[in-house]
């Protein structure tokens, strides 16, 4: 399913990762390298499992179990927040 910033939603690069902007409830959302990495590869068309895979790949002890956990947080936190939509 692939993912999509809602409209109305900007983004901008950062030193540590990415800033969203909200621009209908004037709310700005920094994120991190990994939640960057993580909502990039989501955008760019991959599934919340293969963005798991990903992260196990850039962090050798990271077990698949967690990254799936971290990516379905992640994506929670964003569908919560209206920021992206499938």
């Amino acid at each position: 399913m692939p993912f999509s910033l809602r409209g109305g939603v900007s983004a901008a690069h950062s030193i540590d990762g990415m800033v969203l902007l909200d621009e209908h409830a004037g709310r700005y959302w920094q994120l991190n390298a990994t939640a960057t990495l993580i909502l990039r590869a989501l955008l760019c068309g991959a599934s919340p499992g293969e963005v798991a895979k990903r992260l196990t790949g850039n962090h050798p002890g990271l077990s698949v179990e967690q990254a799936d956990r971290d990516v379905a947080h992640l994506l929670a936190a964003l569908r919560r927040a209206g920021l992206v939509t499938p």
